[in-house]
């Protein structure tokens, strides 16, 4: 089961994240009480394994603001949680190593984007970042054959049962691991990533598949020059 850890705002936790075992970790560049700047995850960054897989969450942002933080932090890929067009999600993709698309919970755009250009869809509340939980029965209308990442109210004593009724490739926390917005929680973290492990270890594949590195001898990616 593929864990991911959303809302990191501090070294500390990020670090503690990864101790414990986490896949993926958060950073939120939208407005959000866990909003972060470039500068700090940037710093963080350069302090974590190579694989773990660091992720920028971002809201409607303009295409090229998105692939410009990524790039200059050093991030593996981003998650636009927005209502961003499919052209930009591709053309956002076309430039950086992978992409989580959120759609929340019903949404019936979700079921034509297993045909779109992200690598991982993710299913959210009807109120994303609040960490309330949905009715699950709702992820149902997810397509086949696609990566889905559940979020929405997620903590370590439900995420179990969350797994063993939406069988998703994994499930993503931010709320339900913290002790105070912000801040994780470390006997929650831990629970979290025994629960969701033991929830359903057999069911995500690797995820090294869908991130496909771009040319290194092009460098980092220059949004300014596509706009010249």
């Amino acid at each position: 089961m593929f864990v991911k850890i959303c809302g990191n705002t501090t070294e500390e936790d990020a670090l503690l994240a990864t101790a414990l075992g986490a896949d993926a970790l958060g950073f939120i560049f939208a407005p959000s009480r866990r909003q972060v700047r470039p500068d700090d995850v940037r710093s963080i960054v350069k302090r974590l394994p190579h694989e773990v897989i660091t992720v920028g969450v971002f809201v409607n942002e303009r295409p090229e603001q998105v692939v410009e933080i990524a790039s200059t932090v050093g991030l593996h890929g981003v998650q636009l949680s927005g209502r961003e067009p499919l052209s930009e999600v591709r053309w956002i993709r076309e430039r950086l190593k992978f992409v989580i698309q959120g759609f929340t919970a019903g949404d019936p755009a979700l079921a034509a984007a297993a045909n779109g250009p992200a690598d991982v869809l993710l299913i959210d509340s009807p109120n994303p970042g609040s960490g309330q939980v949905f009715d699950w029965r709702l992820a149902e209308g997810a397509p086949g054959g696609v990566r889905i990442l559940l979020a929405g109210g997620l903590n370590p004593d439900n995420v179990g049962d969350a797994i063993r009724l939406v069988r998703p490739w994994g499930v993503d926390v931010a709320t339900g691991v913290e002790a105070a917005p912000g801040r994780k929680d470390p006997r929650k973290l831990r629970r979290f990533i025994e629960a969701a492990r033991g929830g359903g270890e057999a069911l995500a594949e690797p995820l090294a598949e869908p991130i496909r590195d771009r040319d290194p001898s092009r460098g980092p990616y220059d949004w300014q020059a596509d706009l010249s």
